[in-house]
């Protein structure tokens, strides 16, 4: 029995992603690599600290190392010797004695505490402190940032520009990792011709590939590439067998709606296990994802907008679970919307957006105008998605909606 919020004959998109990510299987393979190429890879195991970080108590400011008992006793301190970041200072400070120390530097043994440069005064080896002090004040102490043995990295994390600088700070040159997806991209069509070629009467030309390359560039993801098949069943047909035997998932884009011309899906059909097909979602109505017999497919619509949101709402985190990656999370706001949204309850609605501060300092979104599926620009203003479930209908200015940021993926 439907309701108003229902689409027969759609499965909701909520439903259609938990159902994906449930049947995807993770790769298992691993390898060794360089943290210079470890950009962006997933760990395929924890990584402890070998070290404390930093590796000994150090000066966190360019001043003068001392024992905070001998200040209880007086303000004037002896000069017996300096500590260098690199070149620090072997001998012994005394009673009533001090350091000369750099940020940085390894503090001297018999010293606890710094005092800045500033509050100081220096006449000769005698050095004049203006200023009280407790115990630890300007010292960094060893392991204070990272203790040795601690957990520093979970594997299923993908590794960013500074958690590679942090391995290199632990002295770790090496991190084990899942290996590389292969994914397969197939777009289907007589009327599409490539960026440099001629149109003729009826073409257009091929963009979906070309996105949906660039963003699985940022998922770090080996990209084969189909190009463009016609449609014929039996071309079709060899492009799937071929990147079926050769890839982890195969994306295509077209042929999966309900046109004369549409043999993707049937082709997927006979190939595979199509787990649904239709999704009530807008744009990309037109999804499919199954099993072929050694890989995952997703097959998209070929409408630009539809096969670029449904790559990035669906594929990609499928995708992601397939490196047994465990830290994605969209960022997703509450806000205040500008323009007048229009929406028809039935299909969960992932409409264009601009996300932005007002003169009153209010976090708002304005809509990015036409929201067909083929206006390829209202993703290039967008920076987000205005989130409107299946039960809305249309959205009066004012009223608060669910966004969900873009991502890198599409940035």
């Amino acid at each position: 029995m439907s309701d108003c919020c229902s689409a027969p004959g759609l499965k909701p998109f909520e439903d259609a992603l938990a159902q994906m990510l449930a049947e995807i299987k993770p790769v298992s393979e691993c390898e060794s690599i360089n943290i210079e190429t470890a950009l962006d890879r997933v760990l395929s195991e924890d990584i402890y600290s070998p070290i404390n970080v930093p590796p000994h108590n150090n000066s966190a400011m360019d001043g003068y190392a001392f024992r905070i008992a001998d200040r209880a006793n007086t303000e004037r301190l002896t000069l017996v010797g300096r500590s260098m970041a690199g070149q620090p200072f072997t001998g012994s400070c005394g009673k009533n004695e001090c350091v000369r120390i750099m940020t940085g530097a390894k503090m001297p043994a018999d010293c606890d505490t710094v005092e800045m440069q500033e509050n100081c005064q220096v006449e000769g080896d005698t050095v004049h402190f203006l200023s009280l002090r407790k115990e630890g004040d300007n010292v960094r102490c060893a392991g204070e940032d990272i203790a040795k043995g601690h957990l520093l990295f979970a594997k299923g994390r993908k590794l960013s520009t500074i958690d590679i600088g942090m391995l290199a700070s632990l002295g770790v040159a090496t991190v084990t990792v899942v290996r590389k997806l292969k994914v397969a991209l197939i777009a289907t069509g007589d009327e599409l011709k490539q960026p440099g070629m001629a149109l003729t009467d009826g073409d257009i030309f091929e963009s979906n590939s070309h996105t949906l390359s660039g963003m699985l560039q940022r998922l770090n993801v080996d990209v084969i590439n189909f190009g463009i098949i016609e449609d014929d069943k039996a071309a079709i047909q060899a492009a799937f067998e071929q990147a079926d035997k050769n890839a982890d998932a195969v994306i295509s884009s077209g042929g999966v709606s309900v046109g004369d011309a549409d043999y993707t899906k049937e082709v997927l059909d006979e190939l595979g296990e199509i787990g649904f097909w239709k999704i009530a979602m807008k744009p990309g109505k037109p999804f499919a994802f199954g099993k072929l017999p050694n890989s995952y497919f997703f097959g998209l619509p070929g409408n630009p907008v539809s096969a670029v949101v449904t790559a990035h709402l669906l594929a990609i985190p499928a995708l992601i679970k397939m490196q047994n990656c465990h830290d994605y999370q969209p960022v997703k706001l509450k806000v205040k919307t500008e323009t007048a949204l229009k929406k028809g309850p039935g299909r969960m609605d992932f409409q264009r957006g601009v996300l932005s501060v007002n003169p009153q300092g209010e976090t708002v979104v304005h809509s990015t105008g036409s929201q067909g599926s083929g206006i390829l620009s209202s993703m290039a203003i967008a920076n987000c998605y205005i989130v409107l479930p299946a039960c809305q209908g249309k959205v009066c200015a004012g009223e608060m909606v669910d966004v969900q940021l873009f991502d890198h993926y599409l940035r």
